[in-house]
């Protein structure tokens, strides 16, 4: 493949805020690829052409972390991702998942599958199809498999990273009493779980990735839209409604806004937003730069009630 000219990219500052498993460093917000998939997350992204100029852009604007997952397509968001971007830059992270397989086109054929030996050609597939030797950060996509043990789960890709076929471990979609188990066979370097200005159930995880000194990284963290029965949030309109006069002030987006909520909430938070925008994508990083009052974010944090948290 012939390889594309790198265009200047933005300060070391800007792209290493964060350092994943101590040696890792990466920007405070990603890009989650998971939209550069087929319909219903089914088959390759319709038009190839303009994923991989997403791709390319997300890179060139700043973008310091990528996460997929095998099961994306399934394979083909692992492909496009080596087509647009192979060889990759030095200071760019590919995290990647495996643990979950798909029967078909609905979704509901998609199962938690924790046997070591699929773990293991999970891991060793994704390399060979993102066409690296060692994979950046490999989630366990699920604690929920049922054909082994979660400890058996971790202790595979403890193995895998002792052999060098992953550098770093991380969890997606586990509990705190999950991420405290697989602590004590190996270190956790980053955690995934559903986060964003109103879906905070994951905050007792989001805690136990701050104890464990992990990267906690919300998939859907622009989401206004409230879980289960509405709230006294009023729905996403009511959600805008608090958001839009904060956005105002700083000249913002209100996506911008609910950003750089997540980013004060914690700093150890990367975000991993996903769009088919490059416009969208700038948008995203730009929020690293927006400083919230403490009166803003006090306000926002009073969008979900405390007992609505846990």
């Amino acid at each position: 493949m012939k390889e594309r000219p790198m265009k200047e990219r933005p300060t070391t500052a800007e792209r290493t805020a964060l350092t994943l498993g101590g040696d890792l460093p990466t920007g405070r917000i990603g890009y989650g690829a998971m939209r550069l998939t087929g319909p219903g997350l089914w088959g390759p992204y319709p038009d190839r052409a303009a994923g991989i100029a997403v791709l390319r852009e997300a890179v060139d604007a700043g973008v310091g972390l990528i996460d997929t997952a095998d099961v994306y397509g399934p394979h083909s968001n692992e492909l496009l991702i080596r087509e647009a971007l192979h060889p990759y830059p030095e200071d760019l992270v590919i995290a990647t998942k495996g643990g979950f397989v798909r029967g078909g086109r609905d979704l509901s054929t998609i199962s938690a599958i924790g046997n070591p030996q699929y773990l293991r050609q999970s891991a060793h597939l994704s390399a060979r199809r993102l066409g690296v030797d060692r994979i950046d950060l490999y989630y366990l996509h699920s604690g929920y498999a049922r054909d082994a043990s979660f400890e058996d789960q971790v202790g595979t890709l403890a193995e895998l990273r002792a052999e060098g076929a992953i550098r770093h471990i991380g969890l997606s979609n586990v509990t705190p009493e999950q991420l405290r188990a697989a602590r004590r066979i190996v270190e956790v370097a980053a955690v995934t779980a559903h986060y964003n200005v109103v879906d905070r159930h994951e905050s007792p995880l989001l805690d136990a990735a701050a104890e464990a000194g992990a990267v906690f990284s919300p998939w859907q963290p622009l989401s206004l839209t409230p879980p289960g029965e509405p709230t006294d949030t009023g729905g996403p309109d009511g959600v805008r409604r608090v958001l839009a006069p904060i956005a105002e002030r700083h000249g913002a987006t209100t996506a911008q806004v609910a950003l750089a909520w997540l980013l004060a909430r914690s700093p150890a938070m990367l975000p991993v937003p996903g769009t088919t925008g490059i416009g969208h994508v700038r948008e995203n990083l730009a929020a690293a730069r927006l400083t919230l009052s403490a009166d803003e974010i006090r306000v926002i944090t009073e969008l979900v009630p405390q007992d609505a948290v846990a």
